[in-house]
């Protein structure tokens, strides 16, 4: 178009003017690297070796006016390879041992006949002996009862704690005090006349102990259930009523004026009723033909203060039933 309107194009001597120019030049040059050659090849390989060996397409080979540039993507170096140490071979654990008395099944037996017929001694050996319900292979100990064997009060508790697991005694520990308390408020005291069995006071040192000397032994105390649960978990029914013929006996060996009934399962066990202790304090229930006084336990009235109040009334309905000329043991 320039040409046309009369516009000469200046170049610089050498260098093709247009693209076109450079076009046909290249392939100009390509024909005659193309001839000097004996085997045909593309002229992107020949062309370089012309030049470098000095050959006539070299010196008229166009410079490039553009030359492209490869760009290599930088690639990250592989993570060194670590060998990882060999683990020793370690053999599985051994499952943990199991209790003896768990893994083995316990042969129960159920209680001999004639509980009802025993006298003390052999009344009390039966029960360290029993294997009645599953009990007998978690328990340290039996705990029989402590007390005068012929007593005109008679307490019947629970079941053994921990404490009395251990050391073969009912009501131990704070709720022992606390019972020792509730007795000596009726003239009487769990220590034997010969001194073998001390009172919670005495164990703990307590000034009351020097006050309790006038106090008659004049009770007998027991449990429901002669072995602890484990974990002092609630007694089952089955575990109540194997255990219920020793304590039959012993009510009736002990000849008891009255029975204090303490806690839920004392209560259920005795009159064989499921309500609540509230609904049935304040009257007086029998057990073959002795008074049963409903009550709280004093491990319960130790969490439960207000309580309290509502046991002396019923220590006071005991005292009405022994009746008020001093059948209590209380000068």
């Amino acid at each position: 178009m320039l040409a046309e309107m009369g516009v000469k194009l200046w170049a610089r001597p050498g260098v093709p003017a247009s693209a076109n120019a450079i076009e046909s030049e290249a392939a100009r040059a390509d024909q005659r690297s193309a001839g000097s050659t004996k085997d045909a090849e593309p002229a992107s390989s020949t062309a370089a070796p012309s030049a470098r060996a000095g050959g006539p397409g070299a010196a008229s080979a166009p410079p490039p006016t553009h030359v492209p540039v490869t760009q290599t993507a930088d690639v990250a170096a592989p993570a060194p390879i670590v060998a990882e140490r060999p683990r020793p071979h370690r053999a599985p654990a051994p499952a943990p041992a199991q209790n003896a008395a768990r893994e083995t099944p316990i042969a129960l037996v159920p209680p001999p006949p004639g509980v009802d017929q025993l006298d003390w001694p052999t009344l009390q050996a039966t029960v360290a002996a029993c294997h009645a319900c599953a009990l007998c292979g978690t328990r340290t100990q039996t705990v029989f009862g402590v007390g005068a064997t012929r007593a005109r009060w008679m307490v019947v508790g629970e079941a053994p704690g921990e404490q009395e697991d251990r050391r073969g005694e009912p009501f131990v520990g704070q709720a022992g005090q606390l019972l020792d308390q509730m007795l000596a408020a009726l003239g009487l005291t769990r220590t034997s006349e010969d001194g073998a069995i001390e009172s919670e006071a005495d164990r703990a040192g307590s000034s009351r102990a020097t006050a309790q000397k006038h106090l008659k032994n004049d009770v007998y105390i027991a449990n429901v259930l002669k072995c602890r649960p484990p974990g002092n978990r609630n007694p089952q029914p089955d575990e109540i009523a194997q255990c219920e013929p020793y304590l039959r006996r012993q009510v009736a060996l002990v000849q008891p004026h009255v029975i204090l009934a303490m806690g839920r399962f004392a209560v259920q066990s005795l009159l064989q009723t499921t309500e609540p202790i509230g609904r049935l304090r304040g009257r007086v229930h029998h057990y073959q033909g002795v008074p049963v006084i409903v009550t709280y336990h004093p491990a319960y009235l130790l969490r439960a203060l207000p309580e309290k109040a509502k046991a002396w009334q019923d220590l006071c309905l005991a005292l009405e039933v022994m009746g008020a000329s001093g059948e209590a043991g209380a000068a």
